[in-house]
C-alpha cells in the first residue's frame, strides 16, 4: 500500500541540530515542505556519503521552503557523538532525528523489522504534512540528493498549478502538461 497522498503520522521524537538536542513532532512539518531522509545507521559506510550529500544541497533547499531531517534507529546521542568524530558528518547543521523506539521508521514503512534498522527511504512531504513522493532503495544503493531540487520544484508546481502535472525531466520553467481527452495517444 502507498503512502502518497497520506498524513504523516504522529510522532514525538528527540533530534541533534548544531549542537544542542531538540524535540521535533509530526506538527513541526506543518506550513513547510520537508524532506525526510530514512538511512539504516550511524558510524556505517554508505550513510555518511549520502548525509553529507544531502547538507551540500541543504542550502538549495532551504531556498525553496524545506527543511530537511535525517533519522535512523540510533538514539540523538549516538548522532552527536558521530557528528563530533566524523568529518563528513560534523557538516551537517539539518535535525538529525533519533528513533531508537522504530516508530518513525513504521510509521514510513521503512523499518527493517529483521535487523531493526531504517531502508533508506526519502520522502517529500508538503505543508499540509502530506506525502508526496517516496523513494526507497536496497542498502548498497547510495541516493543523490541533486535530484531532489527538482522533485521539490515539480510538487510545488502541481501543488501551485492544480491542473497541470511534470513531464520527466522537468526543469523550472519548461513546459507542464494538461491532461485532457486531446492529449490521449498523443505524447
Amino acid at each position: 500500500m502507498s503512502l502518497i497522498g497520506k498524513e504523516v503520522q504522529p510522532f514525538a521524537a528527540k533530534a541533534y541540530k548544531n549542537g544542542e538536542f531538540i524535540d521535533v513532532t509530526h506538527e513541526d512539518l506543518k506550513g513547510q515542505w520537508s524532506i525526510f531522509c530514512f538511512y539504516p545507521a550511524d558510524f556505517s559506510f554508505v550513510c555518511p556519503t549520502e548525509l553529507e550529500d544531502l547538507q551540500n544541497h541543504y542550502e538549495a533547499l532551504k531556498e525553496l521552503g524545506v527543511e530537511v531531517y535525517s533519522v535512523s534507529t540510533d538514539t540523538h546521542f549516538v548522532h552527536k557523538g558521530w557528528h563530533d568524530s566524523s568529518e563528513k558528518i560534523g557538516k551537517i547543521t539539518y535535525a538529525m532525528i533519533g528513533d531508537p523506539s522504530q516508530t518513525i521508521s513504521r510509521n514510513f514503512e521503512v523499518l527493517n523489522e529483521e535487523e531493526g534498522l531504517a531502508d533508506r527511504g526519502t520522502f517529500i512531504i508538503d505543508p499540509d504534512g502530506v506525502i508526496q513522493a517516496v523513494e526507497i532503495n536496497a542498502g548498497g544503493i547510495g541516493r543523490d540528493a541533486s535530484i531532489l531540487i527538482n522533485k521539490v520544484k515539480a510538487a510545488q508546481y502541481v501543488r501551485q498549478n492544480p491542473g497541470e502535472v511534470c513531464p520527466a525531466k522537468w526543469e523550472e520553467g519548461s513546459e507542464t502538461l494538461t491532461p485532457s481527452l486531446d492529449l490521449v495517444g498523443k505524447i
